[in-house]
Formats: structure tokens, C-alpha cells, sequence
């Protein structure tokens, strides 16, 4: 049967979107064909965002993005109940049928409404917090989206556990285009800063909707005996440890807000973000493709070790140097992006990007956990790494956001990061040493292009900052391929890497054919 014919099927009959044997004929070259299509969509967004960023930090303020920031903060932290986990259940559980997947989207579905209310009442709670009364309507608009960001849970999870990725890809580019149009119109009309709060809505209305045009499947009634018992559990751990994880990561721009202001939180906010960006554009599309992929080889652990080992290769490989680079070229980067008036926001972004530096690799560990139903662990490690967060932020609180951004990366890279490579190494077919022979030679080349680019900086004027960053990409390049390509571990990646590039050329040539 075609890739066609299946897709066809799939729209045609409901079953179709449970049962996963056909994925796994051929389930390397359908992993690297769905990241590559997923890494386009992911550049795709990336363009879209980072044109968006630029477009709106030159019409709005700091203090606009700032109030924003505020309320997302706690909308983000309620948005995780509505999920539950139970989309991953979704895609990772081998077995599933209509009656479980019906019985998870009415959980989902009743959890958006009860969390959109629950926000709505809470926003002249979050306004007294802050002592801003303009968030308690901004609040209560961006609570509306609950409600329609549950009803779109399980098909999307049923599109990802049919590795659709050319559907998903569709609809994050449609969802993203829906929220820029929204804003500039808003914009345009004089809103300020409410246009990025209309821009999320859009965004979250457009996604729904899209998802329910790609995916066929419809829900039935819920089911009683349905056997989602284990599910439930499962979604459980994995929404306590996301409950822990967001409060940590996120207990920064709270507290930052609360002691120092809308104008240093939005500094904060804007450099996080801009940080982010690029590193999502790895991990994002990878995970989309190794949660499922995984998924069908936990059965075997060789298999398993191998394909997790190749793909952590990659991430350090392409992660490691391009966080260098932004570190060295933080201050060119934001007078670029986002213009002068951000100028401070240059410290933050380079203290930042020291925990950036292993955050894409850390961020794998979860796959671990979950296609291993390691979820209880998960939520183990969550409050072991979250209280190691939570601790480094109040340290730094007293010197501002530069000061939080400081602590958080130094203590996360000498402290956090090798305690979650012991604790996730203990169990399962990856062990912590596999981790860092992984990532050894993509560190190391990381490392000597961060010493040439800082020598580079110290040692010559560039009077031009779009000058200076195409030489210091070039530094980058340069250096990092010459060190891989003298280390042995270093050279046999980037003929693995180019076998991957190759084996995408054919498949796709056949697939033509």
C-alpha cells in the first residue's frame, strides 16, 4: 500500500489512527523523513517568530511585552492541567482503541473549560499581585483559549502517533501566520499591547481548528470501562513532573516581575525568548520524531540505545556551536533583533546561554523517561531538578534579572546537568557515561570556537555588528568542523551525519519514483 493510499485510509477509517505495525516497516527512513519535514516546518516558524519578534519589539515597549509576560507566566502553569499528560499516553502506549482515546478527549475537553474558568476567576487575584490593574483583563481574554486548546489534545497526539508531520507542520505554520496577521491588524487599530494578546488567541483558535480538519478521527461517548486506568497514571507523573518543571523554570520572570518591574521583567522575558528560539528549532522537530520512534523499539534495548545515541550526537553537534556563537555575539544580536532601546537586555541573554548550552541535550532525558513509562521517576527528578532551579533563581533575585540569569546557568551546568545524567543513567538501556561520550566532541569543538570567537572580540574592532556576525558564524563554522574532523569520535559523527543526509536523498527519491 502507498504512503498515499494509507493516508486515505486513514481519513476513511477511524482505526487507522490507533494501529501502528505499518510504521514500523521502515521506521528509520520514515524517522528521517519526518524530521526532515519537521525541521523545515521548524525553520519555517523560526523565520515567522524571529520576524515577528523584530517587527513587534520596534512597535511596542518593554513595559507592553513585560505585562504580557506577567500573565503568561500563570496561564502557561494552568494550560498543563488541561493536557494532563495524557497525550503522550496517547502515543507512546503500544495498544490503544477508540473507546480509551474518546474517554481521554472528554477529560481534556471538561479540564480546558474548568481551567478557563479558574483563570477567569483568578484574574483580579494575579492583577493585586502585581499591583497592575490592566491584567486582569488581559487575563481573562487569554483565558478564553483554554477552552478550545483542550479540544484539540488527543488529535493532535493521534496525528503524532501516526507521524503525520506534514499535517502538524501545516498547522503550526498556519496557527503562527493566523497570530502575526492578528497582531499587525491590532496594531494597526491602535491596541498596544493588547495585540499580543489577541495574537495568542489566534493562534490557539487556528491550531484546534486545524487539527480537527487534518485528523478524521471523532470521538464517541465516554466509556466507563474504557481501561484508561493506566493511562491516567501514566499522564499523572507526567503532569506532576511538568507541574514542577514549569513552576521552576517559570518562578523567575514571577519573581523578577514582583521585585523589579514590567521594564527589567521584559528585558528578561524578550532575551529567554530569543535565546529559545533557535534552540527549539533542534528539539522540537526531533522530539516530535523520537517520541514515536522510540516508542516502537523499547522492546529492543540494543536498538533502542543505538538510535537514542545517534540522535543526542546530533542535537550536541548542532546546539552546542550555535549557542557559542550567540554567547560571544549577544550584544550585536540584540541591537540587531530587537534594537537599541533593548541594549540591556545583551548581559541577560549572554548569561543565558550558558545554560543553553546543555539545555537541548538535558531536554532529550525526557524521552527516556517517557517512551520507557519512566514517568513516575520523571516526576522523582522533577523535584530533585526543580528545587536546584528554585534555589539558583532566589539566589540571584537580589541583583536583578541579570543576577537570576547568572546563577541559574552556572548551578544548572556544574550541578543540575550531571546529577539528571546519573539519575535518568541509572535505569534502562542509556547509561550516564553514554551521555557524555555523546556530547564529548561537540563540547570540546563548542569550547574551542568559544575561545577564538572571544579572542576575536578582544583583539579586533568591528565597526559594523552585521560585519562582525557573518565573521564570527564564519569562526564558528570553521573552527567547530576543523575540531570535529581532528577528533576521531568527532570525525565518525560527521560521517554519520552525512549518511543520514544520504539515506533522506534516496528515500525521498523513491518515494518520487
Amino acid at each position: 500500500m502507498s504512503e498515499s493510499t494509507k493516508k486515505i485510509s486513514a481519513a476513511t477509517d477511524p482505526k487507522q489512527y490507533f494501529c501502528t505495525d505499518h510504521l514500523k516497516v521502515d521506521l528509520r527512513g520514515r524517522s528521517v523523513r519526518g524530521g526532515a519535514i519537521t525541521v523545515v516546518t521548524q525553520i519555517c516558524k523560526f523565520l515567522l517568530n524571529i520576524g515577528a519578534i523584530i517587527f513587534l519589539a520596534r512597535l511596542l515597549t518593554p513595559e507592553d511585552f513585560g505585562l504580557v509576560a506577567m500573565v503568561a507566566t500563570v496561564t502557561n502553569f494552568v494550560t498543563t492541567f488541561k493536557d494532563l499528560g495524557l497525550s503522550m499516553a496517547t502515543i507512546q502506549r503500544a495498544e490503544i482503541n477508540h473507546g480509551q482515546v474518546s474517554t481521554l478527549f472528554w477529560v481534556n475537553a471538561v479540564l480546558g473549560i474548568v481551567m478557563m474558568v479558574l483563570l477567569a476567576a483568578l484574574s483580579p487575584v494575579i492583577a493585586k499581585f502585581y499591583g497592575e490593574p490592566r491584567l486582569t483583563g488581559i487575563t481573562f481574554v487569554l483565558a478564553s483559549a483554554l477552552a478550545f486548546s483542550g479540544l484539540m489534545v488527543q488529535h493532535e497526539a493521534l496525528l503524532r502517533r501516526q507521524m503525520r508531520f506534514t499535517a502538524l507542520g501545516a498547522i503550526q505554520i498556519a496557527s503562527i501566520l493566523a497570530g502575526i496577521a492578528t497582531a499587525i491588524v491590532s496594531i494597526w487599530y491602535g491596541a498596544g499591547y493588547w495585540a499580543l494578546v489577541f495574537k495568542q488567541v489566534a493562534e490557539q483558535v487556528t491550531s484546534t481548528i486545524g487539527v480537527w480538519l487534518m485528523c478524521g478521527w471523532r470521538p464517541g461517548p465516554p466509556l466507563r470501562y474504557s481501561g484508561v486506568r493506566s493511562m491516567l497514571a501514566f499522564g499523572r507523573d507526567l503532569t506532576g513532573f511538568s507541574l514542577i518543571n514549569y513552576f521552576a523554570r517559570n518562578l523567575d520572570t514571577v519573581l523578577i516581575g514582583w521585585r523589579w518591574g514590567a521594564q527589567q521583567l521584559g528585558m528578561y522575558d524578550k532575551a529567554y525568548q530569543l535565546l529559545l528560539l533557535p534552540i527549539q528549532q533542534i528539539n522540537t522537530p526531533l522530539a516530535a520524531v523520537a517520541t514515536p520512534a522510540l516508542s516502537r523499539l523499547v522492546d529492543a534495548p540494543e536498538r533502542y540505545r543505538h538510535a537514542y545515541l545517534r540522535i543526542l550526537e546530533k542535537v550536541a553537534m548542532l546546539a552546542m556551536p550555535q549557542v557559542v556563537f550567540m554567547i560571544a555575539t549577544s550584544d550585536w544580536l540584540v541591537w540587531l533583533l530587537l534594537g537599541s532601546q533593548w541594549s540591556d537586555a545583551s548581559r541577560i541573554f549572554a548569561w543565558l546561554g550558558f545554560s543553553a548550552l546543555v539545555q537541548p541535550v538535558s531536554n532529550t532525558t525526557g524521552w527516556l523517561f517517557m517512551t520507557q513509562g519512566r514517568t513516575w521517576e520523571m516526576f522523582q527528578w522533577g523535584v530533585i531538578g526543580g528545587g536546584i532551579a528554585i534555589v539558583s533563581i532566589i539566589a540571584g533575585l537580589p541583583w536583578g534579572a541579570v543576577g537570576v540569569a547568572a546563577s541559574y546557568s552556572i548551578i544548572g551546568l556544574v550541578i543540575r546537568t550531571p546529577l539528571l545524567f546519573w539519575f535518568v543513567g541509572r535505569n534502562g538501556p542509556v547509561q550516564a557515561r553514554d551521555f557524555y561520550r555523546a556530547i564529548a566532541p561537540s563540547a570540546y569543538a563548542s569550547f574551542c570556537a568559544l575561545l577564538v570567537l572571544l579572542a576575536f572580540r578582544q583583539w579586533l574592532e568591528v565597526s559594523q555588528p552585521i560585519i562582525g556576525l557573518l565573521i564570527a558564524f564564519a569562526i564558528t563554522v570553521v573552527i567547530t568542523l576543523l575540531v570535529l574532523t581532528i577528533l576521531p569520535a568527532g570525525r565518525l559523527a560527521l560521517i554519520d551525519f552525512s549518511s543520514l543526509f544520504t539515506l533522506l536523498v534516496k528515500s525521498r527519491r523513491k518515494k518520487l519514483v
